[in-house]
């Protein structure tokens, strides 16, 4: 029987993660089946730019896996329950249930509106490339007549869609709404780089401002004032869905699978969880934050303990660091934030065109990553070993073993 490994989410980090299994497992008899609701490669890092109007690569799933052994289906996931290790999932012929024995959970993160009235219903956000499409129409339809966009948050998604907004569409007004001081987290250099990039592009910058309502043409904010938008562009929190929760996976307040240092979730050991829908601590004992970085080392060390529990080997510890921040300012300015131990900005930062050069740098080689799921670590003459009996496994031993390819 194979031993059946499901990712569910095809971005960043799922992509990853079964990439480096079908080539690292290819050997053995298992199979590997990955579930998205989108039939293309979603380029998350980017969305803001698509909802600004610049056109970005969304490589079909089907061509990313062809050739890879890994088998894609195109789905929703409803569901998931671990004490019987399947998933729900609707699809175009109406879904069913699909089982596995090992379980990498990467469905990413979604914007959150904090309970705060109307934002779910009247503002848009970029958390995903439908809700970037339909930011982009209304921003085209605006910028034939002139209007007002209003982006709520100053963390980095509000940075750089209000940035690329700006710098996009001209013929629009944008303003950034900051709960605190805009660019708190970063060093004094790269402030001071930030506000002198709001001012070139014209953004007005309103800080120490909280929203307490979005509604259809304008929002109120504490204290009384309303503030009018002809597009409010939510970018003040995300978190997990609400799947691993109800199926009974032990997660945060946030919705984030509690996991242990390999990634596997601590109430759940079929279960791994990476990027953004893991809760993992770091190699500086503090939470890795939802980013690319950190889908790109959770998935490292969860497809290395997956395959090290498979072949009875020893389970390895990479590295779970966190460096700092690439954020762009538009297309030609950008800054780069390199944070120490504590999680606090150095005091040192590179900015302007080489900041967005290596930004831009990092955006090609996560893209070239993803479209070529199986480069990673060399192929190892492997075997895989008899069951876990901690996790609950059923499989039986597999005796199967052949030589590593070239």
């Amino acid at each position: 029987m194979k031993h059946r490994i499901v990712v569910l989410g095809a971005g960043y980090a799922g992509a990853y993660v079964a990439g480096t299994l079908a080539r690292r497992l290819s050997p053995l008899d298992t199979e590997i089946t990955v579930v998205n609701a989108e039939p293309d490669f979603v380029q998350r890092l980017r969305l803001h730019q698509l909802a600004a109007g610049r056109e970005i690569e969304a490589p079909q799933l089907a061509d990313v896996f062809a050739g890879t052994g890994i088998r894609l289906r195109l789905a929703r996931v409803t569901a998931v329950d671990p004490e019987r290790r399947v998933v729900a999932l609707t699809d175009a012929d109406g879904g069913g249930e699909l089982g596995y024995d090992t379980l990498v959970y990467a469905l990413g993160s979604q914007a959150a509106d904090r309970g705060v009235p109307g934002a779910a219903t009247h503002a848009f956000d970029v958390s995903s490339r439908p809700s970037a499409l339909r930011l982009r129409e209304a921003l085209a339809h605006l910028d034939r007549q002139g209007g007002r966009v209003l982006v709520v948050g100053d963390g980095l998604t509000g940075i750089e869609t209000a940035t690329e907004v700006a710098e996009s569409r001209p013929g629009l007004s944008v303003t950034l709404v900051a709960r605190g001081e805009l660019g708190a987290a970063l060093s004094a250099g790269a402030r001071s780089h930030l506000r002198q990039a709001c001012d070139r592009l014209g953004i007005t910058v309103l800080e120490h401002t909280t929203v307490e309502a979005v509604e259809a043409t304008r929002v109120r904010c504490a204290g009384g004032a309303a503030l009018a938008s002809d597009a409010t562009v939510w970018t003040a929190g995300f978190a997990v869905g609400p799947l691993a929760a109800a199926g009974g996976l032990e997660v945060t307040e946030a919705g984030r699978i509690v996991v242990d240092r390999t990634m596997r979730s601590l109430s759940h050991p079929d279960v791994y969880a990476v990027g953004d829908s893991a809760h993992a601590i770091g190699d500086n004992g503090r939470p890795l934050p939802m980013s690319c970085a950190s889908a790109g080392y959770t998935g490292r060390q969860a497809a290395a303990a997956i395959v090290g529990r498979l072949t009875g080997r020893e389970v390895p510890t990479t590295k779970l660091e966190y460096h700092g921040n690439h954020i762009s300012l538009g297309q030609r300015d950008g800054i780069l934030q390199l944070v120490g131990d504590d999680a606090q900005a150095k005091p040192t930062y590179v900015g302007g065109r080489r900041a967005a050069r290596i930004k831009a740098a990092i955006l090609r080689m996560s893209l070239w990553t993803t479209s070529h799921p199986t480069f990673g670590l060399p192929k190892r003459k492997l075997r895989l070993a008899a069951p876990d009996p901690s996790a609950g496994k059923t499989v039986p031993p597999l005796e199967t073993e052949a030589a590593a390819r070239g």
